[in-house]
């Protein structure tokens, strides 16, 4: 007796690519591998012509949107990398541009480092206020000191005092599920509301010689960081920290241990916690790092130029804010923050109202032209993000084309 034939197999599935979905599927992995450079090239050139055409409106000039630009561009001395362009007011504009550029670059890695952990931290502006308040007790006290002891402690007494800042918002999410976005704006007003006080009440810990003025003391030249470039406000060194900060930030998040649970966190916080590791751990501690770097954003600032603090200031910096654009700009990679934040340093030197000529454009208009386009960067990149989140809900509940099953044989 024979036996039976075995059954014939089944015939092969299609290639992916073959069907409406696999074409699909490869313009994803076209996108996730060019996206992250296209998206902000993009999202930062519809912002401009948009700003342009505003320009146009107001002006009501065609030629007056190049124009404005140009001179923007003059204002932020970027112009002295190029062949010709090597004048010192050029060098004293891109002085200014790259003192601007440094506390940028260390609070958009505040913003992305708690992005890589699933969470959105609006605070880094008053995690940059307490690393700069900080900074000035331990810069007004300690006369005498080595300048490289006392450099280094304000700077590390800054860092310190950004990530208990951050870590208090890690610290409550860990523990009662607080969402940070809300934590950290409270925690804000409570940094720049107490820095007031500190600087304006009568018996503030941090108020001057003269109690007339609301503002601190200088502090000391030991605690000053050393001068690389220029005379009247120069650039100090505190930009190749920030730098040194960007390669840090780096190799943490892809070199260690910490980065890895980071980004697991970040990805699936309920695969991460399947796979053995501490989602609340891990929670706080992106947010203390986080906030260290903002913390040292603000002393960099406190012992590279300002030496000392006014209240009225508390109104006027927004760099923390800005870091939050920064960090969008930059896809949360570092080189991408390096450049985002030279670009929104650009932006803030380049129209502001000792840089502009009122006769080519009305500076109080540029500084409102710079604020939407950063407005409108962060708009764009985030339409981004909602796009991608809808295409990817419409697989769970079923919208779109599906692998039409084998034919039976």
């Amino acid at each position: 007796m024979s036996e039976a034939a075995p059954p014939p197999p089944p015939p092969p599935e299609p290639p992916l690519a073959s069907s409406p979905e696999g074409s699909v599927s490869g313009l994803q992995t076209f996108y996730d591998r060019a996206g992250g450079l296209l998206v902000p090239i993009a999202a930062a050139l519809l912002a401009f012509v948009i700003g342009g055409i505003v320009v146009l409106i107001t002006e009501k000039s065609l030629s007056a949107p190049f124009e404005a630009y140009q001179a923007i561009f003059q204002g932020t001395g970027l112009g002295w990398f190029i062949p010709g362009g090597d004048t010192a007011e050029e060098a004293r504009d891109l002085q200014q541009t790259l003192l601007i550029t440094t506390p940028l670059i260390l609070t958009g890695i505040a913003v992305a480092f708690a992005f890589r952990c699933g969470m959105f931290n609006i605070g880094g502006q008053g995690q940059y206020w307490v690393g700069l308040l900080t900074a000035i007790w331990f810069g007004t006290h300690f006369d005498g000191m080595p300048p490289v002891v006392h450099v280094t402690l304000a700077l590390v007494a800054g860092i310190f005092a950004g990530a208990v800042w951050g870590g208090i918002a890690g610290l409550l999410k860990a523990t009662t599920g607080a969402h940070e976005v809300i934590s950290t704006i409270m925690l804000n007003w409570i940094a720049i509301w107490v820095g007031k006080w500190l600087l304006e009440a009568p018996d503030g810990f941090l108020q001057g010689t003269d109690p007339s003025l609301p503002r601190s003391d200088n502090i000391f030249d030991s605690a000053k960081l050393p001068a690389i470039w220029g005379a009247l406000q120069p650039l100090h060194a505190g930009i190749f920290i920030a730098l040194f900060a960007l390669i840090v930030y780096h190799l943490l998040l892809n070199r260690t241990t910490l980065g890895y649970e980071v980004r697991a966190v970040g990805f699936n916080p309920d695969a991460a916690a399947y796979g053995g590791i501490s989602v609340k751990r891990n929670y706080f501690l992106a947010l203390a790092i986080a906030g260290a770097f903002a913390g040292l954003a603000g002393a960099i600032d406190m012992v590279g130029w300002k030496y000392r603090l006014t209240s009225t200031e508390f109104d006027a910096n927004f760099y923390g804010f800005t870091g939050i654009a920064v960090a969008l700009l930059g896809r949360n990679k570092a080189l991408g923050i390096l450049f985002a934040g030279l670009l929104f340093g650009s932006l803030i030197v380049g129209t502001s109202p000792r840089q502009l000529d009122p006769e080519v454009f009305n500076p109080e208009l540029a500084t409102n032209l710079a604020t939407m386009i950063q407005a409108l960067i962060i708009a764009f990149v985030g339409a981004e993000f909602l796009i991608l989140y809808l295409w990817r809900a419409r697989r769970k509940v079923g919208i779109g084309p599906k692998r039409a099953a084998p034919e039976q044989g």
